[in-house]
């Protein structure tokens, strides 16, 4: 097995974390088999007690199916002491084991999948083939899962507006799902098939998931005014649990999946803007400001020559990239976290803006509806007819540009086939109404799909490589291994979501500030030493190796020596060594 780059401290310390989890997920999987299997009580009162938990567990069951460790074993995890709870691990306590046993099989599980994310994409042990692009193939296979969703799992939804009590369903959360779903479709294919024809449409949906940062951010604590840190947390998690542990685990720098870096920067953005002075957020005046200090912001940093290395320097650590291609060695470490966060700066700002007057543009809608015949059709045309003939403007004088030009304009263009995407897709209340689940499905992985296809769909072989490769399980035959290769990507990605959000209900605390600071501080400490364990281990021997150097060296010198005098022995190396 040939292994890609050297081992690294964070992979070590990985192994050293992972492994007695697994054996203590083993050991208590053993245990809980001896509870079941050992010989029923025969006392009716006992039977009576059993028959209870039997209950508990049947509604913890129904609790794991939603998604999610059951409520009983995150209190147990998170009622005792981490001090506790360290001992009793490390002593492998059986009634500690059996009450977080599914704790355990999470961890365990995503050790797995990141050890089969190394094996893939880091080990000779899989091979890989070369990308091809074909359009009629291209548009074929998106059209074929176009019309195969719409024929299973078209679906009609009756959910009512949270603003007018109706079923107006205007930008409802399954139609953004949806659009999530359908674009992360194509933006996989295009890296999967090369689409290179199809980049300036790529940096229209990525300009999409920004504005719905913005939008959803936005109106979740516009409405809710929930900034508890709790909530705060619990979105970090979603954001860059995984990702860390991949960058860890691949020894990746974190701009590689610049999709998580971009969502986190925006969505503290919207979190700041909001959060401060959040008891004014209903007087429209203070709302503006705070809108016009956002466009302030992003012109003060990304607009005004180098303000941008100035204000994200003591960043570059974490923002920074090395791309590995001998082309662009020259470039500064923070390049691509300023084109990649520059290309979608001001559109966060517009999702926000849109979110603010969604309750207005909703009731708007229910009057329209309301109208007579014959004015709403009137309406409802004009605004069909100038979303087109703005959408055929911006294709035809912004979209047909070249690759570079384009990006040039795409930061003051990219609201435009948005908010034409908006108008065509909710200008009928029967389009608003449904929405084809199979994407909405699509559309709540997207995060674990798009960073999981750099590793176990596609191949970089090496650490901050771009995925240039496609991961091959049966070679020669390349329709069976997309088959193949996808079923494993999707299957797997969606247990990553799954296990993303079960961990975070053990590790995050909802209503406990205090636990929740106490596990974050017992987490950055136990990472911390096991990653000086890695980094001594890794020591040892490099130690050895310079030791050997070193006597290898007074070997010579002493035969140096030998033959100078014309003696027969000599004296330093021996004399060097007892001392």
């Amino acid at each position: 097995m040939v292994v890609a780059g050297p081992i690294t401290p964070g992979q070590v310390s990985f192994l050293l974390g992972i492994i007695p989890v697994f054996v203590a997920w083993i050991y208590s999987e053993f245990l809980e088999y001896k509870k079941i299997s050992s010989p029923a009580k025969v006392h009716s009162d006992n039977n009576l007690v059993e028959l209870g938990s039997e209950t508990i567990k049947e509604d913890d069951r129904a609790i794991l199916l939603e998604g999610g460790l059951t409520k009983s074993a995150s209190a147990k995890f998170n009622g005792s002491s981490i001090k506790v709870n360290l001992i009793r691990f490390l002593t492998m306590d059986d009634s500690f084991l059996l009450e977080n046993r599914l704790t355990l099989r999470a961890m365990s599980e995503f050790g797995a999948v990141l050890t089969y994310f190394y094996i893939c994409d880091r080990t000779e042990l899989l091979g890989h083939s070369t990308k091809k692009y074909n359009r009629d193939l291209f548009i074929f296979l998106y059209l074929l899962l176009v019309i195969v969703s719409y024929m299973t799992s078209l679906k009609k939804h009756h959910d009512k507006s949270a603003f007018s009590g109706k079923a107006l369903l205007y930008l409802n959360r399954h139609q953004t799902e949806e659009w999530k779903g359908w674009m992360q479709v194509l933006f996989l294919m295009y890296h999967y098939f090369a689409a290179a024809e199809i980049y300036n449409a790529i940096r229209v949906f990525i300009a999409a998931y920004v504005w719905m940062t913005g939008f959803g951010n936005f109106s979740y604590y516009y409405i809710r005014k929930d900034f508890s840190l709790a909530r705060f947390t619990q979105m970090m998690w979603r954001l860059n649990f995984f990702v860390a542990f991949c960058c860890i685990v691949l020894n990746n720098d974190y701009m590689l999946y610049y999709i998580c870096p971009m969502h986190t920067l925006f969505t503290l953005m919207v979190y700041g803007a909001l959060g401060i002075f959040n008891k004014y957020n209903e007087i429209r005046s203070v709302m503006a400001v705070k809108i016009l200090a956002c466009f302030l912001v992003v012109i003060l940093i990304w607009e005004i020559p180098g303000v941008f290395y100035i204000f994200w320097g003591p960043s570059a650590f974490l923002l920074g990239y090395s791309d590995p291609d001998p082309s662009k060695q020259g470039l500064p470490r923070l390049h691509e976290w300023h084109f990649r966060s520059g290309l979608d700066r001001y559109i966060w700002i517009i999702g926000m803006i849109y979110a603010y007057y969604h309750p207005n543009v909703e009731k708007w809608m229910e009057k329209l509806e309301e109208t007579e015949t014959k004015r709403r059709l009137t309406i409802k045309t004009s605004i069909v007819t100038a979303s087109l003939f703005a959408g055929y403007l911006w294709y035809e004088y912004i979209y047909k540009l070249d690759k570079a030009t384009y990006n040039k304009f795409h930061p003051y263009t990219s609201w435009i086939p948005i908010t034409v995407y908006i108008c065509l897709r909710n200008f009928t209340q029967h389009l608003r109404s449904y929405s084809l689940t199979l994407f909405a499905w699509l559309g709540k992985i997207t995060l674990e799909t798009y960073i999981s296809q750099f590793h176990i769909w596609l191949r970089s072989n090496q650490p901050n490589g771009q995925p240039k490769w496609l991961l091959s399980l049966i070679p020669d035959y390349p329709f069976l291994n997309f088959m193949l290769t996808t079923a494993i990507y999707i299957l797997v990605s969606l247990r990553l979501f799954e296990l993303t959000n079960t961990l975070k209900t053990v590790f995050i605390p909802t209503k406990d500030n205090r636990r929740l600071l106490h596990n974050s501080l017992a987490g950055i400490g136990i990472a911390l030493c096991l990653y000086c364990i890695g980094f001594i281990l890794l020591q040892i021997p490099h130690a050895q190796l310079d030791k050997s150097g070193l006597k290898g060296l007074v070997v010579q010198i002493d035969f140096m020596l030998d033959l100078e005098e014309g003696t027969g022995e000599s004296k330093l190396g021996d004399g060097l060594w007892k001392g």
